[in-house]
């Protein structure tokens, strides 16, 4: 297997794992990635995911060995698993946060990007390298970098495919942090427990909110919360959320 998925209670640890080659993605590995996040959302038990690389890197973009066959056809196949794949972890109704220790580019940068957090290790590398082979992004990597830095900062590093370190990715918003190499995992695994504990519903339907507030005025955005709040309100957990607040204690929630 490619890729690797190990559950830690509630949180289930997605791992690229083809470190001969930076843990680039074949063929396999896509149908793999894809069924990996298909099968979490339907598993109730998993409440947050981790997405990482192994061996000290996240994601070195798509094996070029593989393009270049089919044609055509064979191209916008690939196209469609790609983004599908995208689409999968954008849309998972469970907090997701990728986990970056090294090379992070191509597609692997977009599918980074398509988790709500994104940690990078002190040697975490970021970068829109399809110019260098003449291709154009894909995996929805310029819809997420005009949306985290504007048009003129997205288009900078998409034309020049330069490497963002990590410390720079932070002071543009590609990730939310900079972490110890050694204690990236760890941290990682805080964030997720911590999201994991929470009303997983609630959550979910918040980052409903956020997708939708791109493309939705002020108004229209309005609407949409009054039509989210009262199916809240019937949630297990919004009961338990009430109790825990008259009973003065910590409210244990169930994501239900």
């Amino acid at each position: 297997m490619t890729i690797t998925v190990e559950k830690q209670g509630p949180v289930a640890i997605v791992t690229l794992d083809r470190p001969q080659t930076k843990n680039a993605i074949t063929q396999d590995m896509r149908g793999q990635l894809y069924g990996a996040f298909e099968d979490i959302a339907m598993d109730h038990d998993v409440r947050a995911v981790v997405l990482t690389g192994a061996d000290g890197d996240f994601c070195s973009g798509m094996d070029v060995t593989g393009m270049g066959k089919g044609g055509v056809t064979g191209s916008m196949d690939r196209m469609y698993t790609l983004n599908r794949i995208a689409k999968a972890i954008y849309s998972l109704k469970k907090p997701t946060i990728a986990a970056v220790p090294g090379i992070c580019v191509g597609v692997g940068f977009s599918y980074a990007l398509a988790c709500d957090i994104v940690l990078a290790g002190e040697q975490a590398r970021f970068a829109a390298i399809f110019r260098n082979i003449a291709l154009a992004p894909d995996g929805g990597l310029v819809w997420h970098l005009r949306q985290l830095l504007g048009v003129q900062k997205a288009k900078e590093l998409v034309y020049s495919g330069r490497i963002v370190r990590a410390d720079e990715a932070v002071a543009m918003g590609i990730a939310y942090e900079k972490v110890a190499q050694e204690s990236l995992m760890d941290r990682a695994m805080e964030l997720a427990e911590s999201f994991a504990s929470g009303p997983t519903i609630a959550m979910g339907m918040a980052k409903r909110q956020f997708e939708l507030s791109w493309n939705n005025g002020f108004e229209q955005y309005l609407e949409l919360e009054a039509a989210i709040q009262p199916l809240m309100s019937r949630t297990e957990d919004h009961e338990e959320g009430l109790t825990a607040f008259r009973e003065k204690r910590k409210p244990l929630f169930k994501g239900e």
